[in-house]
């Protein structure tokens, strides 16, 4: 039931909601759902690349896209959602997206190939678009500013943990069922967070809301971004980024992403406003949230294969191994919004970004041999870069904006987290399969015995392709065995290198267009007037 309309004059304070905390407990568990989802299905690709009835036989792309089909349909169409949120009502559309998510999470449990797990993980990121925008916005609204960068700190530092929990909860549930289970956990999530919204989230709406549903905008940004990630893969596939079927969808992806630019410009009313890209700190900000997801979600693609078919690793062993990057983004997400808040936003990021580079560089030193504290360690100062960024860099797009914009705030905040984390696993993934396709193809001629040319091809898929192949040879495969973990990790190292060097442009970014301090509602005081104070419903 919608609440009276009620007029704030301009200038005085709205009153802080007595049950925010509460509010924001309900929230946290519709954001853990969300990014759960992001991160739940890497410890399954082992799974699904496995023939039926234990899998889905999935390609390396399609594993890929199984993983970038929910982000990139996510990030598309958040702009529009957080227009939805704050002009049809935010708990409404929260509630509306949680429905949503619990339908598609069911239809994604009993997929029957890899094709129909693709379209119903794309089908499961419309729901999350409904959901992402809507909770920091109701964030904003209850919070009063001096309790928003605290409440903006917990919001942040439980995304980060939900994608590093992801694996573990995945582990758990492959170690007792079968792959559907980690999409059929979201079911009882989804009935709490709706009960729990509708009892504890109060509704607010902005009616005068500029900016509108842009239908054109949407289909170029989901077209634009879906080619360039097509060309990516291709050319993970086909280890020759020289083909035209490589080079030419990304080309034609990024002509099209320029026509999007072009048509949110001139449109009246644009699904993205790209004036904000002219307040620095908006623009800085939402680079290094994109930066350090690409480097997270690509990063935690390969490791995933790293843990179960170097390492040997049970799905939940796994999961368990990389818990460090869970503690440690737990641990630090609150205390580096207070240290942006007391020594600046700039040095708080940009150590971060470091830290994260650092701990992308060990990785090119671990092998199937490292211990296991070294690999623990290695993932727990990544958890602490990626803590020193992911909150700061939230309060400042936050900060950056008025009040009445906070859902297309909140919105592209999260565009630029899911469009780094799918390019990410794209390009990343990319260069994993390129390096060992190419690796692998010259130790398969070393072999001392032949192999068939079935066995060959299969060979050069994915290491876990490999090993299967392997496998069937029964001793005569023992050495194709060794070779692939060896061409494996050294595809490892390349790619973390790779990765290290989207970090360290991050910190780059960070120390030169950062502000050296980020104070929640500064932003919005400066750029809210009188005249356009919104109508709260």
């Amino acid at each position: 039931m919608t609440s009276q309309t009620r007029l704030h004059p301009a200038g005085q304070p709205r009153q802080a909601d007595p049950r925010r905390w509460l509010v924001l407990s309900v929230l946290l568990v519709s954001l853990l759902l969300v990014v759960l989802d992001t991160s739940i299905l890497h410890v399954a690709l082992k799974t699904l690349a496995e023939p039926a009835p234990i899998g889905l036989d999935a390609s390396p792309s399609g594993l890929q896209w199984a993983v970038d089909s929910y982000t990139l349909v996510f990030a598309a169409l958040l702009i529009s959602t957080g227009v939805l949120a704050d002009r049809w009502g935010r708990k409404r559309t929260l509630v509306t997206g949680l429905a949503v998510f619990g339908l598609c999470s069911l239809w994604s449990a009993y997929a029957d190939s890899a094709a129909e797990l693709v379209a119903a993980r794309a089908a499961l990121g419309v729901g999350a678009a409904l959901v992402m925008p809507a909770t920091l916005a109701i964030i904003m609204r209850v919070f009063p500013p001096g309790e928003r960068a605290k409440a903006v700190g917990v919001w942040a530092g439980a995304a980060g943990l939900a994608v590093a929990v992801g694996p573990v909860t995945g582990g758990v549930l492959l170690e007792h069922f079968w792959w559907g289970s980690v999409f059929l956990i979201n079911i009882p999530i989804v009935a709490v967070g709706i009960v729990a919204a509708l009892l504890v989230v109060p509704e607010s709406a902005d009616r005068s809301r500029r900016g509108g549903f842009d239908p054109v905008g949407v289909l170029l940004s989901v077209t634009g971004l879906a080619l360039v990630v097509f060309g990516v893969i291709e050319g993970g596939g086909a280890a020759d980024w020289t083909e035209w079927k490589v080079w030419a969808p990304v080309l034609g992806g990024l002509a099209v992403l320029a026509g999007f630019v072009f048509w949110e410009r001139r449109t009246a009313r644009p699904a993205l406003d790209v004036g904000l890209f002219g307040i620095p700190r908006f623009s800085a900000a939402v680079t290094v949230i994109g930066l350090v997801f690409f480097a997270l979600l690509g990063a935690t693609f390969f490791l995933v294969f790293y843990l179960q078919s170097v390492r040997g690793w049970s799905p939940l062993q796994a999961g368990i191994r990389l818990l460090p990057l869970a503690v440690a983004q737990l641990a630090f997400a609150v205390p580096a919004s207070l240290a942006a808040r007391r020594i600046g936003t700039r040095p708080v990021c940009c150590a971060g970004m470091l830290l994260a580079t650092l701990s992308l560089l060990a990785m090119t030193a671990v092998d199937q041999h490292t211990s296991l504290w070294a690999i623990e360690s290695v993932f727990f100062v990544m958890g602490v870069g990626i803590a020193c960024v992911m909150p700061p860099a939230t309060a400042a797009v936050m900060a950056s904006l008025p009040q009445e914009r906070a859902g297309v705030g909140s919105a592209v905040n999260t565009t630029f987290r899911q469009v780094g984390g799918a390019l990410g696993v794209a390009v990343l993934g990319s260069v994993l399969t390129s390096a060992y396709r190419s690796d692998m193809t010259d130790r398969l001629t070393a072999l001392p015995v032949g192999l068939p040319e079935d066995v060959q091809d299969r060979a050069l898929e994915s290491v876990e392709s490999t090993l299967t192949a392997a496998e069937s040879l029964g001793p005569r495969g023992e050495g194709l065995a060794a070779s692939a973990v060896d061409a494996f990790v050294s595809a490892m190292h390349t790619t973390a290198l790779a990765a290290a060097a989207a970090t360290l442009l991050g910190a780059l970014v960070s120390l030169l267009l950062l502000p050296p301090r980020t104070s929640a509602g500064r932003g919005a005081a400066e750029r809210t007037s009188p005249a356009t104070q919104p109508t709260e419903v």
